[in-house]
């Protein structure tokens, strides 16, 4: 019998996935991500913790008397780059502006004219914003940007007097984009002020840390654990660790227990030791932003009575999908309105990623200089005291006036413009207006302004022989700041 001769049957290549294929399969992942309906709970509740935060606010300007003492007393107020020409109402008209935005506030939160509520309330809170730069708070701005947030948001379809009155609009479902979008949001505070964080100051010195845990040194029997070092050391890399990991360890469900109660605790901290106003209660409802979508659904349904019934928005007929990215994988599959949508969260991610690393591109230690710092994210990273005094020389008759800022100024505005070089040169343009009023035309005006960062021995801050009258405001390295010079611990 003879042997049947055999054919090698050729091995198969190799199943190889070109980079560029592998890249537009992540995409359409991506793009079909964006779009996959979620359930729109966690946007209602996000709704009523926003409105109710920031109506709480509102109310804290008028029971405080901040509304009169901020923009109504004051001389003068000092202005962000490019928006001098934003000034206050006149008369009583801040009161109203605030009244206005009260009833913004309230109506965000129950979800009524929403779509009219919701601009509102963020054109009127950004421009009391823009009316005084020595209100900066890092808080503030989130409220500005997340304002902005609210109004592209559908946070009225469900849940909301416009739903009740409006059944054509409700929904039980929104695209996940809305939820990225608020993580992302609420996780860039977190993650920028942990990168700046990663400074000697705060690492290797517990600057200003160990200066703001001074003062409870006072306190009977235990005001000595204060002072220690490991205390001190505690705070310091408990707040780079959990500035840096908290948002990645909330999004991950096998972490989101652990860092759950270390979040809360780090708020609780910040609010009852450092007096921050609203801002640690509202970033601790943010964090259930982090938990699935439908958590909120849930709650409900486990406080409702046998007899009462909370559907599923994965049963929802909104919730059906489409047959468009869902199944394709495909950003092709994209309509005209998703891809502009798309276009439009990749550009805004974009700024807002930028924005905060601006600072580099400026000499010199940004704490000092102030140069980028505002919209930056560097929060509590420094205690900054000094004093001033300033110059005004009028050539042509030879007269010369020596003025305290502390004769112009409200407490409130005092320490952080003898402090921030740009609100030092709006100071002195003020001085200029005002010999001009009294006719005296082309004054020159100098500072001498000692500053101490972080406890360190106070120095020039200003070059003193510099006409400020003679430079202007804008986006380049001033060349009139001195460098910081004096090393920590110096004093």
């Amino acid at each position: 019998m003879q042997p049947v001769p055999t054919q090698e049957v050729p091995m198969a290549a190799p199943f190889v996935v070109a980079p560029s294929e592998a890249k537009a399969n992540l995409l359409g992942r991506l793009c079909a991500a964006l779009f996959k309906p979620v359930d729109i709970s966690f946007l209602v509740f996000f709704r009523i913790l926003f409105g109710g935060i920031m109506l709480w606010e509102v109310y804290r300007y008028f029971s405080y008397g901040w509304i009169s003492r901020y923009y109504i007393e004051t001389a003068l107020n000092f202005s962000y780059y490019g928006f001098s020409w934003v000034k206050p109402w006149p008369g009583r008209g801040m009161y109203i502006h605030f009244f206005v935005l009260g009833v913004a506030a309230a109506c965000v939160m129950v979800g009524f004219l929403y779509r009219i509520a919701a601009p509102v309330f963020f054109l009127a809170f950004t421009y009391a914003f823009l009316l005084e730069q020595t209100r900066y708070l890092n808080h503030l701005y989130l409220v500005c940007l997340i304002s902005f947030l609210m109004c592209l948001l559908p946070a009225h379809r469900a849940f909301s007097v416009d739903a009740l009155l409006r059944p054509k609009i409700r929904s039980d479902v929104v695209s996940a984009w809305t939820l990225w979008l608020l993580r992302a949001q609420v996780g860039i505070p977190y993650f920028f002020g942990g990168i700046a964080k990663l400074n000697s100051d705060w690492i290797h010195g517990g600057e200003p840390m160990r200066t703001w845990l001074h003062p409870l040194t006072v306190v009977p029997k235990a005001g000595y654990i204060f002072a220690a070092d490991w205390l001190v050391y505690s705070f310091v890399i408990g707040g780079l660790m959990l500035d840096l990991l908290v948002v990645p360890l909330l999004l991950w469900r096998r972490t989101r227990l652990f860092a759950l109660p270390a979040a809360i605790a780090f708020n609780l901290i910040n609010a009852f030791i450092f007096d921050i106003g609203i801002f640690p209660w509202f970033m601790l409802g943010t964090l259930l932003l982090f938990f699935p979508p439908g958590l909120m659904r849930r709650f409900a349904r486990a406080f409702m009575s046998p007899g009462e019934k909370v559907h599923d928005a994965e049963t929802s007929p909104t919730s059906v999908t489409p047959k468009t990215i869902a199944e394709t994988n495909s950003c092709a599959a994209l309509s005209t309105s998703q891809k502009v949508v798309a276009g439009l969260l990749a550009a805004y991610l974009a700024v807002q990623l930028v924005l905060p690393i601006r600072h580099y591109l400026y000499p010199g230690n940004v704490s000092w200089t102030e140069e980028g710092h505002n919209f930056s994210w560097h929060m509590k990273l420094r205690t900054k005291v000094g004093e001033a005094v300033f110059i005004v020389t009028h050539p042509q008759s030879g007269q010369t006036w020596t003025i305290k800022p502390e004769d112009y100024l409200k407490p409130h505005q005092l320490m952080k413009v003898i402090t921030k070089p740009d609100l030092i040169l709006q100071f002195s343009d003020y001085l200029v207006e005002q010999k001009s009023r009294e006719g005296y035309d082309n004054v020159e005006v100098r500072a001498r302004v000692m500053v101490s960062l972080n406890g360190r021995e106070p120095q020039l801050l200003i070059d003193p022989n510099v006409d400020l009258a003679k430079e202007d405001v804008g986006l380049l390295p001033a060349r009139w700041i001195v460098p910081l010079t004096t090393p920590l611990g110096s004093r």
